[in-house]
């Protein structure tokens, strides 16, 4: 197996790099003090990333994407994942790819303009009673006519206020289970019957906000159904597939992040008349973190490379994504640790880093779905 990067690669790591310490890292105290990124701030960086050649970088080069391959776009989302999530993913969109599902019109409205950096796109699955349960959503779109009603509350709907348009799954029926069925609807959020109201406040990732949207018999007309009735789950399993793998890659990269952070203090802060990264206390953390992120890292790559082969599992999107996350979870809490008390305070970016890293177990599917995603891919094969 070659694990060499490309020449464009390597070039696209440098790139991304560049730009993140250039553009974004500046920024980062002003969103963590405020709990706010700036709409002129964000556009800004969006400008920025669109002449880079950065923006959209998942979407197809048909659709005026960058059409990064699954490991490249992995090693992209390592970088820009170093940094504050409000600054890199709202300023350097990845618009959702359920919009490549859409007919030549919906291409039009939607998801060209996105690629433009015209529009925005929020996702809303989650509701009050309905998380890992997909099964349990309430929110339902019934025909009426040639049309589409629409009711039911959606929340945790992430940067919702900074987006045009919802991409929404909803209830259309039952199967002959007697299990729901679902479809996925494209709603522009200036719709009559369309209320968005603030989410709630998130120790995680500050700036990048979550919000409540009502749909109070909304009325939709019969193109804004994305695919085809009834095949939303399947749809929104194209999305889950890759937004895990970014979760996993945006991980990694603040892993590194803090574990640069660690080794530079563990070489220069003396105690008892030498470096502690000499004490066996401090050291060994140093090789639990390198090892836990290599082994993260080179799982996470694995598993885009299957991807690109068209050949990941479920359980294989789902062990890079448990493996990650957890990673980051330990790596964060052993850079504080080896800091002592300066890695709580705000001067340096290790509580950030650690209090960010506690949502990835949670969205995009938490650790328990992963585990349990992964036991049953086991399972099944044997009958049970």
């Amino acid at each position: 197996m070659d694990f060499a990067l490309t020449d464009e690669q390597r070039s696209i790591v440098e790139v991304t790099r560049a730009f993140v310490e250039r553009e974004l890292y500046p920024h980062e105290e002003e969103v963590e003090r405020t709990g706010v990124l700036p709409p002129e701030l964000a556009a800004e960086i969006r400008r920025k990333a669109l002449a880079a050649g950065l923006y959209a970088a998942n979407m197809p080069e048909q659709v005026g994407g960058a059409g990064l391959d699954a490991v490249t776009l992995v090693l992209f989302e390592k970088e820009l994942g170093k940094t504050s999530y409000a600054l890199h993913y709202t300023g350097v969109a990845r618009p959702s790819n359920i919009l490549l599902a859409g007919t030549p019109d919906q291409r039009e409205r939607y998801l060209l303009p996105c690629v433009r950096g015209e529009r925005v796109d929020c996702l809303a699955m989650t509701e009050p009673e309905a998380g890992s349960d997909v099964r349990a959503i309430r929110t339902r779109a019934t025909r009426d006519g040639d049309d589409w009603r629409i009711s039911g509350t959606k929340h945790f709907i992430s940067h919702a206020d900074a987006a045009d348009f919802v991409i929404l799954l909803a209830r259309t029926g039952t199967d002959d289970t007697g299990r729901a069925t679902m479809s996925i609807f494209l709603v522009d959020l200036d719709t009559p019957g369309v209320a968005l109201h603030d989410g709630y406040r998130n120790v995680s990732h500050r700036g990048y906000t979550n919000s409540i949207i009502d749909f109070d018999d909304v009325r939709v007309p019969s193109d804004a159904l994305l695919g085809e009735e009834g095949q939303g789950f399947a749809l929104a399993g194209t999305w889950l597939g890759s937004t895990r793998l970014q979760v996993a890659a945006t991980c990694l990269g603040r892993a590194e992040r803090a574990l640069d952070l660690s080794v530079t203090h563990a070489a220069r802060r003396k105690q008892f008349g030498q470096p502690i990264g000499r004490f066996q206390g401090v050291g060994f953390k140093l090789a639990d973190m390198a090892t836990e992120l290599r082994a993260a890292e080179l799982l996470t790559l694995h598993t885009a490379w299957r991807y690109d082969q068209g050949a990941a599992t479920d359980a294989d999107i789902a062990m890079a994504k448990l493996k990650a996350t957890e990673m980051l979870a330990m790596v964060a809490d052993e850079a504080i640790q080896i800091h002592g008390g300066m890695g709580l305070m705000d001067e340096l970016p290790l509580e950030r880093i650690w209090r960010d890293a506690r949502i990835e177990r949670i969205w995009d599917g938490t650790s328990e779905i992963q585990r349990h995603i992964i036991a049953r891919s086991m399972l099944r094969p044997l009958g049970a």
